[in-house]
């Protein structure tokens, strides 16, 4: 698949910064039908990538929670997925300053078509489908990285435990304009619980070009407040006017070329590519070198990390079983930003013995062993 997914995703990544009826939605994985880390992650008390690609959790001293990809979605709408936050310790009493979150980070050059900054900004949209324990008041806040400025909306989870849908509209934005780069540009975050330093003013629905703190989640319950407490949403869908248009499903294989200009993972049970291998060689008796072309383009220069054991095929047997070595380099110092990368990584492996200057294939055919890849923003 090598030429043929390049291509593709090298065609997809350019067309996202255009405003083409095929590519409405601006979420990436609004569906949450991509899961490339894995489908259920427990303990998170702090910021990270758990399970649905390109959802972020923010967590600062609220609770214990944990999150899982799921098949329970809307009935009759065509998702598969949602994502779900489960709270396992409670959090009834919030300090000031604290704060939970799910939030989508995008990159400048995809917004471009809202005219930001300009007499010919438009309004936004954004719809989506939840299923909250606790009924009342969420917040979601529009975070312009580039112009620190920042807008909110809310919505309402009027029956418990039950699918309901909502459509908030953000007013155009005539202040700053979006960078049209790759960097972060654009951050949607969808509140779950917050301490009264932003609750404690008047919610602003109008963009802020100096953001208030108190004035950002004016209203929001608390959906941290017992661990029977669940927060779901799925369908999440940001667009360009002040009308909410049917989700855009997209192909799973355009999904995954999207998803994978973020995060790639090699290997694994959850892994997109079980087995691939790579070719190099032995540069001394136990130290082998090794290079990898990714199936797509990423972001930027990934940060690398590795788990499990993978297996050496060399001149000898105990080349076999070897675990790599601590650091992940890339072979490119000089990568360019102006373009998404495939540049080949170089991989440092280290083993109980071999033979210098003899060619080594490296490979997986095991669930545990990975190579993650990731340029998230």
């Amino acid at each position: 698949m090598g030429s043929i997914t390049r291509t593709l995703a090298n065609n997809l990544t350019s067309s996202q910064g255009v405003d083409t009826n095929n590519f409405r939605n601006i979420i990436i994985n609004g569906d949450c039908s991509i899961a490339i880390r894995g489908t259920s992650t427990s303990g998170i008390s702090g910021d990270g990538y758990y399970t649905c690609d390109r959802w972020n959790v923010g967590a600062g001293s609220f609770g214990t929670w944990t999150q899982t990809q799921e098949t329970d979605v809307p009935s009759g709408q065509g998702f598969t997925n949602s994502i779900k936050m489960d709270c396992t310790t409670a959090q009834a009493s919030p300090a000031g300053s604290s704060l939970i979150y799910l939030e989508h980070a995008i990159e400048g050059q995809h917004l471009q078509r809202i005219q930001q900054g300009t007499a010919n900004a438009q309004p936004t949209t954004l719809s989506f489908w939840h299923k909250h324990t606790k009924t009342g008041t969420n917040i979601v806040e529009l975070l312009d990285a580039d112009n620190s400025n920042a807008v909110s909306g809310s919505y309402t989870q009027s029956v418990s435990d039950t699918w309901e849908y909502s459509t908030i509209t953000f007013p155009a934005g005539t202040s700053g304009t979006f960078d049209n780069d790759i960097n972060r540009s654009l951050r949607i975050r969808i509140i779950i619980g917050s301490g009264s330093d932003y609750t404690s003013g008047t919610l602003a629905t109008t963009w802020q070009t100096t953001i208030t703190s108190a004035d950002r989640y004016v209203g929001q319950v608390n959906n941290a407040d017992s661990t029977s407490n669940n927060f779901q949403i799925t369908g999440l869908q940001y667009e360009v006017g002040s009308t909410a248009t049917d989700f855009e499903f997209l192909p799973r294989e355009i999904q995954e070329a999207r998803c994978a200009r973020y995060f790639q993972r090699i290997g694994g049970s959850m892994g997109q590519y079980r087995f691939m291998p790579s070719t190099g060689m032995s540069w001394s008796g136990a130290a082998h070198l090794a290079t990898l072309y990714l199936p797509f383009p990423m972001r930027t220069q990934a940060t690398t990390s590795y788990s499990g054991t993978w297996t050496l095929s060399g001149t000898s047997a105990d080349e076999a079983g070897s675990t790599p070595g601590a650091t992940l380099q890339t072979m490119d110092a000089g990568f360019s930003s102006s373009f998404p990368s495939n540049y080949p990584y170089r991989f440092s492996w280290v083993t109980t013995g071999g033979s210098a200057g003899k060619g080594i294939l490296i490979y997986t055919d095991a669930n545990s062993p990975t190579l993650q890849f990731s340029a998230e923003l």
